[in-house]
């Protein structure tokens, strides 16, 4: 059935519509159209010069047109009047190949034609700054271990209440939000759902979070590392994979752990492919910050070093904490929301189609004793080695679509020599009198 948005403006006073897509990079592109207009941006899409935001275009591209998805429609909390809309990217009358939505739903579809919907929740960190960025915003959080320290909290009632209402009345079934591992890091949960409904709400949660911070006087950021000696920002993603009657493909309560032989294909995917999807699920320069630090004040990291599983343990990159399902704990904030689901999809899908065995399942603290095990290959060191990874690994570029490999390969690569060419103050500072 076809929704008629221009009545469902009347309807919900909704006097604006942000017609919004995600570029290459995750940053949300935007277009206010008013509400008496937006019938015909429904059957035409928004115009965009495509080579003015970070997708692989140029300036003699033809025009690129948003197609909003009124199935998407979120209307604003915080000012009702306006209307978020996701929209897929299309240009001369076809798809843009490398629009990360677009790409999403491509293994969405790859997904479907073997029987398979994968869904998913994300736990998303973040951290409240001051507006300029250099502190957290609250002076008085200090302790060594931070993390559920209910008086911090409290001191940000206001903001975080605010927010998680906002989850409530879209109806999201948010169920609980703490104080992170960090001083002035938070993280919020809600309930999970298919992998393009998690992306789209993802994406409008980090827009909502950010406006709803600037509303009280603060900034909020999902920088994966903006601390150096306090715990990173993740994006852990838990993943079940269902058949089209409404069956976990996941579960098995026979299994010690509780998953079935396809969840274990499953992982084994994403364990192979592990070193290619960082490219994807950790795509900045600072996302190595994270998932290679040193010990942090608290204590522990809570992030990744290496490419193995286990059950319930949060020192590896896999955790698998009861049936049915499993915690991927290697994406960090950075991620573009899209991207991430539609990279799990791409790993998964060739752990079913190859079968691949994810080895052993440890039970170690990887953090004391990853030391002891042999053969267990290492995280990539750098956004560069990332990226090498994934340009190497053929089957797992060719499953995101070559189109969008090639353009996300030549962007990032020039985001890691725009890196290269930055001369640091510590590098001054040791190498000046050399």
């Amino acid at each position: 059935m076809t929704i008629d948005l221009g009545a469902v403006a009347v309807d919900r006073g909704i006097k604006y519509f942000l017609i919004s897509y995600a570029d290459l990079y995750g940053t949300l592109r935007a277009k206010l159209v008013p509400a008496a207009a937006i019938n015909g941006m429904a059957k035409s899409g928004a115009g965009f010069a495509g080579f003015a935001t970070w997708l692989d275009m140029t300036p003699a591209n033809s025009d690129m047109f948003a197609m909003p998805d009124p199935a998407s429609l979120i209307q604003l909390p915080w000012k009702p009047e306006v209307g978020w809309l996701a929209a897929d990217l299309v240009m001369d009358g076809k798809p843009v190949e490398h629009g990360p939505r677009n790409v999403l739903k491509a293994l969405t579809a790859k997904a479907a034609d073997v029987g398979i919907e994968v869904k998913s929740g994300v736990e998303c960190e973040f951290f409240l700054v001051q507006p300029d960025g250099a502190a957290i915003s609250d002076p008085a959080d200090i302790q060594a271990k931070p993390c559920y320290d209910q008086q911090a909290l409290m001191r940000r009632y206001d903001v975080i209440t605010e927010i998680c209402d906002s989850m409530l009345a879209l109806g999201w079934k948010p169920y609980q939000n703490d104080h992170e591992d960090a001083n002035g890091q938070f993280e919020m949960n809600w309930d999970f759902g298919s992998v393009l409904e998690t992306a789209d709400r993802h994406a409008f949660f980090k827009y909502m979070v950010k406006s709803i911070a600037e509303k009280h006087g603060l900034r909020a950021t999902f920088m994966p590392k903006p601390f150096p000696k306090l715990t990173g920002s993740g994006c852990h993603a838990h993943v079940s994979a269902w058949s089209p009657s409404g069956e976990n493909l996941f579960d098995d309560p026979s299994d010690e752990i509780g998953l079935s032989a396809f969840g274990y294909k499953f992982i084994g995917g994403l364990l192979h492919n592990a070193e290619a999807l960082c490219a994807i699920t950790n795509p900045t320069v600072n996302s190595y910050k994270r998932i290679n630090a040193p010990v942090t004040l608290s204590g522990a990291t809570w992030s990744p070093n290496t490419i193995t599983y286990s059950g319930n343990n949060r020192t590896h990159l896999i955790r698998v904490p009861e049936g049915g399902r499993f915690e991927l704990r290697l994406p960090d904030g950075s991620a573009n929301p899209y991207l991430l689901q539609a990279a799990i999809i791409a790993a998964g899908l060739d752990g079913i189609a190859n079968e691949r065995d994810p080895g052993k399942r440890l039970d170690i603290n990887m953090y004391t004793d990853g030391h002891k095990v042999r053969g267990a290959k290492k995280l990539p060191l750098n956004l560069l080695d990332a990226l090498r990874a994934f340009d190497r690994n053929k089957d797992f570029k060719a499953a995101m679509g070559d189109a969008f490999s090639s353009s996300y390969l030549k962007l990032k690569m020039a985001d890691w020599n725009d890196y290269a060419c930055h001369l640091s103050a510590w590098e001054r500072e040791t190498t000046l009198d050399c």
